[in-house]
């Protein structure tokens, strides 16, 4: 089984939507044989991997960040989103952190990093703002060899 995990931003701009949406798409319908799609189920690239990974019939595997994690949603649509997909999942790993900081976010990321054969990365290739952000976890993965593959759209900036 092909394991395929994603690390992106939470913001995707609405002009760089479809051409990620397509990218990803691309990418997981390119793999031959059954999938396995590791995901946080964040708002943004998260949570539109695991859809189009779902669809395409991967098995998904959540890495929770924190006892509290479900907290960190501002939006109600996000987290119904999270909870559904979640509910989806085949499979669920738990950080041991009982916050939301940096350093679980940190910790879930290279998790996902360590345990999948590809790296899905939707991010514009600007340093992270905060550890564990994408750009932490594309040079994690990076340094250990780990293919990656970075979606976006060029000449688009996150907010």
């Amino acid at each position: 089984m092909k394991r395929i995990g994603v690390t992106g931003h939470r913001n995707i701009p609405a002009e760089a939507y479809t051409h990620i949406r397509t990218a990803i798409q691309s990418v997981l319908h390119g793999q031959k044989g059954s999938l396995e799609a590791l995901s946080s189920l964040a708002a943004g690239a998260d949570q539109l991997f695991a859809v189009l990974a779902l669809d395409r019939g991967a098995r998904l595997t959540v890495v929770i960040p924190s006892g509290d994690y479900e907290d960190g949603f501002d939006d109600p649509a996000e987290l119904a989103g999270f909870r559904r997909l979640r509910d989806r999942a085949a499979a669920e790993v738990r950080m041991a952190f009982p916050h939301s900081t940096d350093e679980a976010y940190y910790a879930a990321g290279t998790y996902i990093a360590d345990h999948c054969d590809r790296l899905l990365a939707v991010w514009d290739g600007l340093p992270a703002r905060g550890l564990g952000g994408t750009g932490d976890i594309v040079r994690y993965a990076r340094e250990r060899g780990k293919p990656v593959t970075v979606i976006w759209c060029e000449g688009v900036e996150r907010a």
